[in-house]
């Protein structure tokens, strides 16, 4: 740290600064750790245990909505990992754009037990789908927003990834908005119609990225061939 530096602190921490994003990752881990635990922690044990399998089994909407939240939520920390994989400089406005995202999946589990009670009940549902949709497209929208500021002239773009690397991520980010808020549409029609849109989401978005796979393979064969 030079003299300068010393003397006002301040002036090495200007707005745009970039900083290592490891900690940045380190810490959208740990939120969403603890999210994705909070989870399971909305299924409720039931009370009358006289005909257990019966009650255990009317917990049905619990299981479903635990499940497809808990593997979105495993797709946003492995995309996350994906994105940050080619950041090489996290500045604050990627800072505040990454909390807002965490502030979002922390949000999930309340919306996840709120489509659960709402499919028991079966009052509200419409309702609780939009919100449950809603917070997952919100989620991709931050995705999408800090992709494009970060690619923004590739000023924090790493160099291990080309334009066509670049281009394959934003296409599968933007394919998600839609893809949420169809599935989020379909919700205030038919609830359930909603809910297996957005869980048909799953599969797909665990397969890779192929613009990322093709850049790797490619270099593969030419190490081999050296």
């Amino acid at each position: 740290m030079g003299i300068h530096e010393i003397a006002n602190p301040g002036a090495s921490t200007p707005f745009g600064a970039g900083r290592d994003p490891a900690r940045v990752v380190a810490f959208s881990d740990s939120v969403i750790a603890i999210a994705i635990t909070l989870l399971v922690l909305e299924i409720r044990p039931p009370h009358d245990t006289s005909h257990l399998l019966h009650s255990l089994a009317a917990l049905w909407p619990s299981y479903l909505t635990y499940v497809v939240t808990f593997m979105l939520v495993g797709q946003v920390w492995a995309n996350h990992h994906i994105m940050f994989d080619h950041i090489r400089s996290a500045d604050r406005v990627v800072l505040f754009l990454n909390t807002v995202l965490l502030m979002d999946i922390a949000f999930l589990p309340f919306a996840t037990a709120v489509l659960a009670e709402a499919f028991r009940d079966g009052h509200g549902q419409r309702t609780a789908v939009v919100l449950q949709g809603t917070a997952f497209w919100f989620m991709d929208l931050l995705f999408n927003i800090i992709w494009w500021y970060a690619c923004r002239d590739r000023r924090l773009i790493a160099t291990n990834i080309d334009s066509a690397g670049v281009a394959a991520i934003s296409r599968r980010f933007r394919l998600a908005l839609a893809w949420l808020a169809t599935g989020t549409l379909l919700g205030l029609l038919l609830p359930p119609l909603g809910v297996a849109v957005i869980a048909a989401f799953i599969p797909y978005y665990w397969l890779p990225i192929g613009g990322e796979i093709a850049k790797v393979r490619r270099r593969r064969g030419r190490g081999s061939r050296t």
